[in-house]
């Protein structure tokens, strides 16, 4: 992907010639890939939730290759998905995609916030839903210099007051942004499932898919006079 990370990065510095640098604050979030089921035995499962080769598969070169040893399941609102997670960053003002990573579907959204954060925003916000809140990223957003505009969360014996759920509220209307994002993967660039088996080829893809989305936000904003919808 070496070579994509540079194409990706000789846009963003395009971007900024025009004065479209990232502004405005960050949004940060994550969408789920969903890649073909693989039909294995419940033992071969297991060792690839291991992370190990089940026996006799190295011996087959052919049947290895269609065998996807990199994704995995997740459960999100009570159903099952199976693939790959596209973790991204978007600046708030012009809505382009400034950093991005892909991973199995299960890791957790939070896990990747470190590496989401874009120094270079000229404006300190950070929005996010409830999955990247917690004592632990509030203390990295601060020592980092960051505005914490992280969506508060509740639990069962402490559930939200009602003025962090009208923060909540607030927040959401700017943070909604990055779902405009996930809705041109869907509609305009032919949805999110991916046949792609393994992790790199799903990061490859993955990568051009996020610079093909900068590509065609940067021919909108230009059809429209760089007014951000």
């Amino acid at each position: 992907c070496n070579v994509i990370d540079e194409l990706f990065e000789m846009f963003e510095s395009y971007l900024r010639d025009q004065g479209l640098e990232a502004r405005g604050g960050q949004i940060i979030d994550a969408t789920l890939v969903p890649v073909p089921k693989q039909r294995n035995r419940r033992e071969d499962n297991k060792e690839i939730k291991a992370n190990r080769v089940p026996d006799g598969w190295n011996e087959s070169p052919k049947r290895l290759q269609q065998k996807d040893l990199d994704a995995r399941w997740v459960k999100k609102n009570d159903i099952n998905h199976y693939g790959y997670k596209n973790s991204i960053c978007i600046d708030a003002e012009h809505g382009f995609i400034r950093r991005f990573v892909v991973t199995p579907a299960n890791i957790h959204d939070s896990q990747m916030l470190p590496m989401l954060l874009d120094p270079e925003n000229h404006d300190d916000c950070v929005w996010a839903d409830s999955a990247y809140s917690g004592e632990r990223f509030k203390d990295l957003l601060s020592l980092a210099g960051f505005e914490n505009r992280i969506h508060e969360k509740g639990s069962r014996n402490h559930p939200l007051s009602a003025a962090a759920t009208e923060r909540n509220s607030i927040r959401s209307q700017t943070r909604a942004r990055v779902e405009h994002v996930f809705g041109c993967f869907a509609t305009s660039m032919g949805g999110k499932f991916t046949r792609k088996i393994g992790l790199e080829k799903n990061k490859a893809w993955w990568s051009l898919k996020n610079l093909t989305f900068n590509f065609l936000r940067y021919l909108y904003l230009s059809s429209n006079s760089l007014v951000s919808i």
